[in-house]
């Protein structure tokens, strides 16, 4: 098997795990949670197969709709991150996507960063209009998309460079 298969393998599971052990727990002022495992998406590799990151993602949010018991939300709104991730490598990069000369768990940059704010806040709006369902709860879920989505960059960013691959 490839490196890189096996790395997105153990990427897939740690997340999972650490989803569900420890930021699922995490009420931050009783409604904000961090939802850190939409990474596996964000770092997936750029040339890879977009197939298998489409089953993959939908596999991810799969399992944490599983251990949340939140009827799908999580399978749909990682599926749609992982259909748009190419165009928001293009609004963000430019023309670095198509020579597929990126890698999002470089240092920072505002196109980086451009990336996984908009990656972030697709996610967390299709997550919580999902969730709420509802036209009434629409203030509700757009404060609970601008609180999630900053709790959810700042642990993402830290996470990121926190378990960046050495340079050989």
């Amino acid at each position: 098997m490839n490196s890189t298969i096996i790395t997105n393998i153990i990427r897939f599971i740690l997340l999972v795990i650490v989803q569900v052990v420890i930021f699922n727990h995490i009420d931050l002022f009783g409604f904000i949670n961090p939802f850190p495992y939409i990474l596996f998406i964000l770092l997936f590799p750029v040339n890879s197969n977009r197939a298998a990151l489409l089953v993959a993602s939908f596999l991810l949010g799969l399992s944490i709709d599983y251990f949340e018991n939140s009827g799908g939300v999580h399978a749909t709104a990682s599926l749609v991150l992982a259909y748009l991730r190419p165009s928001f490598f293009k609004f963000a990069f430019g023309l670095s996507y198509e020579y597929q000369t990126i890698r999002i768990n470089d240092r920072i940059s505002p196109e980086r960063l451009t990336f996984i704010v908009i990656s972030i806040i697709t996610h967390h709006i299709i997550l919580f209009t999902l969730e709420f369902f509802k036209f009434v709860f629409l203030l509700d879920a757009l404060i609970r998309t601008l609180c999630a989505t900053a709790f959810t960059l700042i642990i993402s960013i830290t996470l990121i460079y926190l378990f960046k691959p050495s340079k050989r």
